[in-house]
């Protein structure tokens, strides 16, 4: 294998690309960390929309928070919420998501709508977050308080990447209750 050497003139040729676009599709830390942040505000804000304007101010937020989180425009995410039971166990599509979150879809009859307990207070603490170039991945729990004061705390895993507009979406939800004997 030959290596040539370019002279600096050979280079200038090719300034005109000098103010080339680069796409970076790198996750921070810091853009999993603010991820996780607004998706806990956002399950407390579908609550209190709930409570302020009704399940149809909760269903017009909730479609906001998907579209702005998930990356259903991407193709199916890999959604597996808290409490579903077969067959509907898993939710790879944008409406499945939606009424899980807010309820009221006859072809979910089970979904009563998660978003609408009345949560006041989401946190999100990662046991582990791994970074790979253009993914990430975190597991933890996501404790979850409610109007009485009883916090609910389940296990949570989720994996983002960034879609074209380098805007951070979640691909995978994996989310359970804790296990006890």
């Amino acid at each position: 294998m030959s290596i040539r050497y370019l002279a600096p003139a050979a280079l200038m040729c090719f300034s005109g690309f000098a103010s080339a676009t680069v796409v970076n599709q790198s996750i921070t830390e810091a853009e999993v960390l603010a991820a996780q942040k607004a998706w806990c505000q956002a399950l407390v804000d579908i609550s209190s929309a709930n409570d302020k304007g009704g399940q149809k101010a909760a269903k017009d937020l909730a479609e906001k928070v998907i579209d702005a989180a998930y990356g259903y425009q991407m193709g199916a995410v890999l959604f597996k919420p808290t409490l579903t039971v077969a067959p509907q166990t898993f939710r790879t599509t944008r409406a499945g998501a939606l009424a899980y979150f807010v309820g009221g879809d006859s072809a979910f009859p089970k979904d009563t709508g998660f978003a609408l307990k009345g949560w006041t207070k989401c946190e999100s603490k990662n046991v582990a977050v791994f970074i790979s170039g253009d993914s990430a991945s975190t597991m933890g729990n996501v404790m979850i308080t409610g109007k009485d004061g009883k916090v609910t705390t389940v296990d949570k895993t989720w994996k983002y990447v960034k879609d074209d507009a380098g805007k951070l979406r979640i691909v995978l939800h994996h989310s359970s209750l804790p296990y006890s004997m």
